[in-house]
């Protein structure tokens, strides 16, 4: 009975109401149309705080249109959700409920308990011999340990020292999550897939938007540096348009080659940036993969082509990093020791990605190592102001089954941090969020149509 009663007092779908303000027979591309919404919990009543988390999108599936809205939050029940009208067409309207404000503290407080959600393995090698000691971002262990420790970014990483090997024999590291959860069981009935991610706005009509001879031109390239609004961009037949600077096409093998002529590139962050290598490598025929020896997906992966001088390479990103497939710790480095690596010059060009891997661990272990990676930019530009820097937001992975672990949540909250750390840093952004939430790809890894929407932002930026 107290499960349901708590249950009770959380937002309810069925019993909020969204509100069209200002409605019309038809709508004219480029308008604003605001919805409002006064949220209810499942007895009905009104609830008198905010905190829930929502996601909008508008869709048009016979033009494969699709853009997020923009979300505000009042603090008192009630909020304000924007869509921009980019496109003519009968257009839908989506408002989900990923959380309620219980579910979404429910997480917080759990995201902050502790450490021990994922169980790291070291592999030590010796000889013949192979150790396979308990490691991890902290170790509460009473053994000798190894510590690699990066004291001027203040971020370590430990394993228990196996009897008679040295340090320097950890060659491996895998992980596994541990069956660890810090949510109440109450808490985990918020938690279920079959309680997230529901629809409020599933009694709405589409609405009318006609071209009304307006068209959204926008004549200012894509230029590092500028503020994205939000949402940044939208997607039209699959290709996603910026709603803040005008793009060049890049979808011919010679575009992209002359672009990235005598170019160095370093992509640097997850397995969603290891995409952009996979992608290219099919799509611009000249790009040839150079084994760069190492086992695993998690290697480093290499793509040249001599006669242009073009350089593109992945490298995966520091602890930590969550994956049952034994990966090298030899080759790796954090972010922040790799872009100080990088000698800069007009031709070479970076980009980053963090968030996934952090999602199960505090706060605090995301916003250190996004401090670090912008005080890393902040020494590049020094010495080389014109190496081109431009950062990919974590993109979205839909309704989890282990929320507590991995939610949209706690990406949504890392992206406004990233954003907020990296404001006054002369970067670009490719706002793989928005783009991600306007195709409604709820998958970590998204299709190939999207990875190329975002080389295109990439190419822009750069060429």
């Amino acid at each position: 009975m107290e499960k349901l009663d708590q249950l009770s007092s959380t937002t309810s779908t069925t019993h909020s109401k969204a509100t069209l303000l200002r409605p019309q027979d038809t709508y004219c591309r480029g308008y604003q149309l605001d919805v409002l919404l006064e949220v209810r919990d499942h007895l009905g009543r009104r609830k008198e705080y905010g905190g829930d988390s929502l996601r909008a999108r508008m869709s048009s599936p016979a033009l494969k249109a699709g853009a997020s809205g923009k979300v505000t939050d009042f603090n008192n029940g009630t909020y304000l959700v924007g869509f921009t009208l980019f496109w003519g067409c009968r257009v839908s309207l989506s408002l989900q409920l990923i959380h309620p404000r219980e579910g979404v503290s429910a997480l917080w407080r759990a995201r902050k308990q502790g450490y021990d959600r994922v169980i790291f393995t070291g592999q030590f090698v010796s000889g013949t011999s192979r150790v396979l000691p308990k490691c991890g971002l902290t170790l509460h262990s009473s053994a000798e340990l190894c510590e690699c420790p990066h004291y001027r970014d203040q971020e370590a990483f430990y394993c228990v020292k196996p009897a008679h090997v040295p340090c320097e024999a950890l060659t491996h590291v895998t992980t596994r999550n541990a069956n660890i959860s810090y949510l109440r069981e109450n808490e985990w009935i918020l938690c279920r897939r079959s309680n997230m991610g529901l629809e409020i706005m599933k009694d709405f009509t589409s609405i009318e938007v006609l071209p009304c001879n307006k068209s959204i031109n926008i004549e200012t390239k894509c230029q590092l540096g500028r503020k994205t609004p939000f949402p940044s961009g939208y997607t039209v037949k699959r290709r996603w348009i910026a709603a803040f600077c005008k793009q060049i096409e890049l979808n011919e093998t010679k575009n992209i080659n002359d672009c990235l002529k005598r170019k160095l590139i370093y992509l640097m962050g997850d397995s969603t940036l290891r995409q952009w290598i996979h992608y290219l490598q099919k799509v611009v025929k000249t790009l040839k993969c150079f084994d760069h020896h190492g086992a695993g997906i998690f290697k480093t992966h290499v793509l040249l082509d001599a006669e242009r001088h073009i350089l593109i390479q992945w490298k995966k990103h520091g602890h930590p990093f969550i994956t049952k497939n034994l990966f090298s710790v030899k080759d790796e480095n954090y972010i922040p020791r790799e872009i100080d690596q990088v000698a800069g010059d007009n031709d070479t060009a970076i980009v980053i990605t963090l968030g996934q891997h952090f999602r199960p661990f505090p706060i605090k272990i995301f916003i250190r190592r996004a401090i670090n990676v912008q005080k890393a930019i902040e020494r590049l530009f020094l010495r080389s102001p014109e190496t081109k820097v431009i950062l990919k937001t974590e993109n979205t992975r839909g309704v989890s089954q282990n929320a507590e672990m991995f939610s949209d949540f706690h990406g949504y909250i890392q992206n406004l941090t990233m954003r907020d750390i990296f404001v006054d840093l002369n970067v670009g952004i490719i706002d793989a969020w928005a783009m991600t939430i306007a195709y409604n790809t709820d998958n970590a890894h998204p299709p190939d149509y999207v990875i190329g929407n975002q080389i295109d932002m990439f190419l822009n930026y750069i060429c």
